[in-house]
């Protein structure tokens, strides 16, 4: 295999080519946030004077360890706080550019990385993109907030992986020409937390310039207010045996302890449903709710690719028993204690939206519990959110949306079209044998994959996906327009309606109160 070498304004890197595509792994993008510099916001790599090695994926973010099934083989699991790199696939380093598509992997802001086998960019890199991943932060790490944390003349207290991100756009920014991309034309892809990271940053005032386009997966705005995040940070705290929070005593805790107190936390907080720590509102990166933002126009002209998969949570209640279980009084408090953790605070009027979901079912038929819990979390966590945003951008540029009904073949098919099923054919990793257990493989995948990596890659070029085996992609709105992605790709109207309907009247519109109260603490 042939290396080529590529200058950056810190130093060079020596990649690897892997047949036609050029690849470089571990590529620092930031400095170790390491000793005083955790809880900090992310600063620019130092210089370094020696060809540096890129021929070898780096660690992965500190993160709890990876369960059956949630890794590949060949899936990098040494773990560092030095961790803040990214990967780039490019088919050439030199002729013309192309669009660069960045992409931010999910895990519930707690697990994941960039250089996982499944977001393997070669395939997408030959359909003409250059293709880059990254890690950042994750867990405590990357998203404690407090206001104990925030330094002298620095207005922010917490967002510290999203600050990751922001850093990594701005090293692609300034490096897209060197890896063969055209850093006029950068689209952020993100799928679940990864999506909502997009999410928040289309709302982020200082991402403005930094990406045209935006493809969001199973995953829209998603934010803490700067309270309720204070409390976690002190409950936290408290776990870590630590009687005043101060950025002193948790740079000096050992990473270990920080992940067992965040695993605790979270099933106190919400028996596992609970996200403790995630994007908060604070003075420093997200100074307003992202959705008013977003309302506002301040991702005006960004060109939004967004959607979700057909049976969502499928993935993450196919193996409870106690939920086939459920007396009807039960279900409905699951159902409450679930609308609590999408949106804090929010009083769900249960009984009414199982109802809605019961009137709402195909053909008269009486569905069981599990399958009304498991459409209804579906919409909750992700359509809803999905489509308010699509409804909210759509004011302001180009927005386009899907709806991902592949089938999992896994198990027999228990899973569904479940949450993550698009990665494979969005990265073109479907044929991996691993991954074929869980995405499938045959005629029918291959037709699937090459018809979703063309509709990615032309968005990515132009803007609009629209083209090839899917033809014409009609914006989101007037009509509501969605493309159904399976073993064929259908447009249709407005689907499930009445259902997005339901979630109008039960979701707030936005958490106007988290802006006032981050503009509250802005002195303080």
């Amino acid at each position: 295999m042939s290396q080529h070498t590529v200058a950056t304004r810190y130093g060079s890197v020596r990649g690897v080519a892997r047949d036609d595509v050029v690849c470089f792994y571990n590529v620092p993008y930031a400095r170790p946030p390491l000793g005083e510099l955790r809880f900090c916001e992310a600063l620019p790599p130092e210089p370094w004077s020696r060809v540096r090695d890129a021929t070898v994926a780096g660690p992965i973010a500190p993160q709890p360890p990876a369960g059956l099934g949630s890794y590949v083989p060949g899936d990098p699991t040494e773990q560092s706080e030095d961790c803040l790199s990214l990967n780039v696939f490019t088919a050439s380093l030199e002729g013309q550019r192309r669009p660069v598509v960045v992409f931010v992997h999910g895990g519930a802001f707690v697990t994941g990385t960039g250089a996982g086998v499944m977001y393997d960019g070669a395939s997408l890199a030959r359909q003409g993109v250059v293709v880059v991943t990254l890690n950042y932060r994750l867990g405590a790490l990357g998203f404690l907030a407090h206001r104990a944390l925030a330094r002298p003349g620095h207005p922010g207290f917490g967002n510290w992986g999203l600050s990751d991100v922001l850093l990594a756009l701005g090293f692609i920014a300034d490096h897209a020409a060197a890896f063969g991309g055209d850093a006029r034309r950068v689209t952020v892809v993100g799928e679940s937390a990864g999506a909502m990271i997009v999410a928040d940053l289309l709302g982020a005032p200082r991402a403005s310039g930094l990406f045209s386009r935006a493809v969001l997966e199973s995953g829209a705005v998603l934010v803490e207010d700067p309270a309720t995040a204070e409390a976690h940070a002190e409950e936290l705290a408290s776990l870590l045996g630590v009687g005043t929070l101060s950025r002193e005593a948790l740079c000096a805790m050992p990473v270990s302890e920080l992940l067992d107190a965040t695993a605790v936390l979270s099933e106190r907080l919400g028996g596992g449903l609970s996200m403790p720590f995630r994007p908060v509102v604070e003075p420093g990166m997200l100074p307003e709710h992202p959705e008013r933002a977003i309302q506002r126009g301040k991702a005006g002209g960004v060109a939004t690719l967004i959607g979700t998969n057909r049976d969502e949570f499928k993935l993450f209640t196919f193996s409870s028993k106690e939920l086939a279980a459920l007396e009807e009084a039960d279900l409905e408090a699951l159902v409450a204690r679930c609308g609590t953790a999408a949106v804090r605070g929010l009083e769900l009027d249960a009984r009414q939206v199982l109802a809605g979901y019961r009137s709402a079912a195909a053909g008269g038929s009486s569905p069981g519990r599990r399958e009304l819990f498991d459409a209804l979390a579906t919409d909750l966590f992700f359509r809803a959110p999905a489509l308010r945003l699509a409804e909210a951008q759509s004011a302001h540029a180009p927005v386009y949306c899907y709806e991902f009904a592949w089938p999992s073949p896994f198990m027999d098919g228990v899973l569904g079209a479940c949450h993550g099923i698009e990665l494979p054919f969005v990265f073109g990793t479907h044929a991996n044998p691993v991954i074929a257990l869980f995405a499938g493989a045959g005629d029918a995948a291959e037709r699937l994959g090459a018809a979703v990596q063309g509709a990615w890659v032309r968005f990515a070029q132009s803007g609009d996906p629209s083209g090839g085996a899917i033809g014409s992609w009609p914006r989101y709105l007037p009509g509501r327009a969605t493309m159904v992605l399976g073993a064929s790709c259908e447009l249709i109207e407005a689907p499930g309606e009445p259902l997005r309907q339901l979630w109008e009247e039960h979701l707030p519109r936005y958490g106007g109160e988290a802006t006032e109260i981050s503009e509250a603490l802005r002195g303080t």
